[in-house]
C-alpha cells in the first residue's frame, strides 16, 4: 500500500489528509481519511516540519499499521541538504515507532541546496522536485513520473491536497 499525505491550514487549525492506493498508476484512491489538528508553529522556510509533522504523524502511523503501507508520499522535501526536511523527520519518526516505511517527497518549488530529482510531467514547463529516504531518488522520481494524470501534479496528489482544503470530503474522494 502507498500512502499520500498533506496538511491544509485555516488559522491555527489544520486538516491532515491521507489517501491510500495500490499502484503508482492508479487513478482512484482505495481509501481516504482526514483528521483535524491544532497548528502550534508559525511557518518558517526550512522548518516546515514544525507545522506539519505533528498533524500527519499520528494519522500516518495508524494508517500505515492498519494497511501495511510501505511508502508515504509527502508534499515537500525529504532532505534540505544539511538538515532533514519534513520527509526526513517523518522517515525517522516512523522508523523509531517500528515502521519500515520509505518516504518520497514531491515539491513544487526548488529549495536551493536540497537534493532532488527533477520530474517534468505532461506538458508542464515546470518540474516537480522528488527526494526520498528508504528508496533511491531516481526510482522514486520514476514512480512519480508514472502516476496517473496528464498534468504536472499527479491526480492522486491533487486529491489529497483537495481533501486538506475541504474541496472534497473523504467519502467523496474518488475511489
Amino acid at each position: 500500500m502507498i500512502l499520500a499525505t498533506d496538511v491544509g491550514y485555516a488559522g491555527d487549525r489544520g486538516t491532515a489528509a491521507v489517501i491510500g492506493f495500490e499502484a503508482w498508476s492508479d487513478e482512484l484512491a482505495s481509501f481516504s481519511e482526514t483528521a483535524m489538528c491544532t497548528v502550534e508553529a508559525e511557518y518558517r522556510p526550512g522548518s516546515f516540519f514544525e507545522r506539519e509533522l505533528p498533524c500527519i504523524l499520528p494519522l500516518v502511523q495508524r494508517i500505515a499499521r492498519e494497511h501495511g503501507a510501505g511508502i508515504v508520499v509527502i508534499d515537500g522535501y525529504v532532505d534540505l541538504g544539511d538538515k532533514p526536511g519534513l520527509g526526513g523527520y517523518l522517515f525517522d519518526a516512523l522508523k523509531i515507532s517500528g515502521l519500515a516505511v520509505a518516504v518520497v517527497g514531491v515539491a513544487k518549488n526548488r529549495f536551493y541546496g536540497a537534493p532532488a530529482v527533477e520530474v517534468t510531467r505532461g506538458e508542464s514547463k515546470h518540474p516537480l522536485y522528488v527526494s526520498s529516504r528508504g528508496v533511491d531518488a531516481n526510482t522514486a522520481a520514476g514512480w512519480i513520473d508514472g502516476m496517473h494524470g496528464p498534468y504536472r501534479m499527479p491526480t492522486l496528489l491533487r486529491v489529497v491536497d483537495q481533501l486538506t482544503r475541504g474541496l472534497v470530503q473523504p467519502t467523496d474522494a474518488p475511489r
